[in-house]
């Protein structure tokens, strides 16, 4: 029996995996053939306590939404799927959905497989009224705890895993199940099909099954070298329902003499900050944490699609375990402004195939800001390259965004991205660009070059410029992944929103994506990690990277 759905053939045999009472495969080809014969070709979700599959179906009876469901010119269904229900929050509301700040609202993020892409809905409760939507191609969802397990049935049944890994892995023991990836070669290349990456740890190695979502089988194996395993750190006392209380389903707000925003936690997105003004004055609309990239490959293009985010099952495989927190930031013994902490870790941290990922706002006395993005190591593998994504909104109705150009400085007329490379030409030799936000006032931008401190070797950062529509369609709200994990050019995501727009007197968006690449050589090591005994007992020694330019007001 076969089922075809745009181009996308499901072949209802799998030669290289066992079958028994349990049989995840059975079960997903049985949900796949319901929803296909079905007039709505969908696959909800099951264990939603928010919202029953009966009126998740309803949702897509919207006429709107008939072009995500139907091939138009051939009327055959398009798989999809949902991955994810959740409540709405203070970091979704758009000028679209205010109604939400009021009534409850819930959040629906949709995959669908034909077409590659992700749809994002907003729901009333209420009366389950479509308020608003968003449908992101070559963009994937949250990975469900269902399709997570999926995942791995099929990993560790796979005869060729069984072959490498000399004996079935155990499923209890996988590390990053719900991260996705991308392999060249295959069709989860540049993220073509919904893969992600089951990986087991076995001595000083770990093996990355990449297995397909899309056509149910393994893609690809790929051993890394992950140095001594070492042991892991006692385990942190667990913090999710305060963090999920105080920090993801509540709106926070800081305010001092100087400076005053608003902040929450993001369910993939990071901590993000808003409504930033400074000494009374808006300035950054908002500053958040969109995607970590990180590949380990140059030639096989391979690795993780991480994300950051609030502590529930999500594409935040690296989730925020502890509240946000300030320290002062002091210069010659004076202290000269303060930092907003946000930390986030992996089970199991600082053992290979575990992560710990940092954001830090600097917010100085003087005017200037900093956002930053680090790692604190280890990951899964000593050749990886780290390529955070930030995006960042600015309160302009006529901003302009300069860079240097001969012996002049050049206003951007359209949308565009550069990079930080050996030719880049720099304004007053250290800026990157300069941000003006009206008639004197806005930001020069201070390039990293490794003169904020020993734990940075420079950032080599890809940046990008959009136009803000202000409707949330930039990327306001909490987004999908935007791109694979392992290009190694500037297809890094926020090049999908560049289509050839006037930047002029607009509001703007810039995207910062810097490239940290790690190593665990002696006397040198950068972005990495590892358990070292001291005084009888295992405690972690870091030697982390961070990146991030500083914004000096003009």
């Amino acid at each position: 029996m076969k089922y075809i759905f745009l181009g996308l053939s499901l072949i209802l045999t799998v030669s290289s995996c066992s079958t028994d009472s349990k049989d995840l495969l059975e079960i997903r080809y049985a949900n796949i053939k319901t929803a296909l014969e079905s007039d709505i070709p969908i696959i909800t979700l099951s264990d939603s306590e928010e919202m029953s599959a009966t009126n998740q179906k309803n949702v897509f009876k919207d006429e709107k939404l008939k072009a995500m469901c139907f091939d138009p010119a051939t009327g055959k269904p398009m798989l999809n799927e949902v991955l994810t229900i959740s409540k709405v929050r203070p970091a979704d509301i758009t000028p679209k959905i205010e109604v939400c700040k009021n009534s409850e609202c819930l959040r629906l993020e949709v995959y669908n497989f034909a077409l590659n892409g992700t749809g994002i809905f907003f729901v009333k409760k209420e009366d389950n009224k479509l308020l608003d939507y968003q449908f992101y191609p070559t963009m994937q969802g949250d990975i469900n705890e269902e399709l997570a397990n999926l995942a791995t049935y099929i990993a560790v049944h796979d005869s060729t895993v069984i072959a490498q890994f000399e004996g079935e892995p155990a499923a209890e023991s996988v590390r990053m199940s719900a991260t996705k990836t991308a392999l060249n070669r295959t069709k989860c290349q540049r993220s073509q099909h919904l893969c992600i990456a089951p990986t087991f740890v076995k001595g000083d190695k770990a093996l990355w099954v990449i297995v397909d979502l899309t056509e149910l089988r393994v893609a690809g194996t790929k051993w890394t070298s992950v140095g001594t395993t070492g042991m892991a750190i006692t385990e942190r006392a667990a913090q999710n329902d305060y963090v999920m209380s105080c920090f993801c389903d509540k709106e926070n707000s800081f305010k001092d003499d100087n400076w005053s925003y608003k902040y929450n936690l993001t369910r993939s997105d990071g901590l993000k900050i808003y409504d930033i003004a400074y000494k009374g004055k808006p300035t950054i609309k908002s500053v958040k944490l969109v995607d970590w990239h990180v590949s380990y490959s140059k030639t096989e293009g391979f690795g993780y699609s991480d994300a950051i985010g609030c502590p529930e099952f999500s594409q935040s495989a690296v989730v925020a375990v502890e509240a946000p927190y300030f320290e002062p930031i002091v210069e010659k013994n004076d202290t000269v402004g303060f930092a907003m902490i946000q930390k986030y870790f992996s089970d199991g941290w600082p053992t290979p195939c575990s992560y710990n990922y940092q954001q830090e706002f600097q917010f100085y006395t003087d005017g200037r800001f900093r956002p930053m993005m680090g790692s604190i190591g280890r990951g899964c593998g000593n050749d990886g390259t780290y390529r955070p994504v930030t995006r960042i909104s600015f309160f302009s109705d006529d901003a302009e965004f300069l860079t240097a150009k001969d012996n002049s400085v050049d206003v951007w007329q359209k949308e565009g991205w550069v990079l930080e490379d050996d030719t880049y030409h720099y304004i007053d030799k250290d800026y990157l660009a300069q941000i003006k936000l009206g008639e004197n006032t806005g930001y020069m931008m201070e390039a990293n070059k490794g003169q904020f401190g020993a734990t940075s070797r420079g950032d080599n950062a890809y940046i990008y410029v959009t136009v803000d529509h202000g409707d949330g369609g930039e990327g306001e709200s909490d987004l999908p992944t935007l791109a694979p994990c392992c290009n190694n050019n500037y297809e890094q995501g926020p090049e999908k929103f560049i289509n050839g727009e006037s930047l002029l007197n607009k509001s703007l968006v810039l995207w910062y994506v810097p490239q940290m690449k790690n190593d665990d050589t002696p006397g040198q090591k950068y972005c990495w990690a590892e358990s070292v005994l001291e005084n009888g007992i295992y405690v972690p020694k870091v030697y982390p990277c961070f990146s991030g330019p500083m914004f000096v007001p003009m």
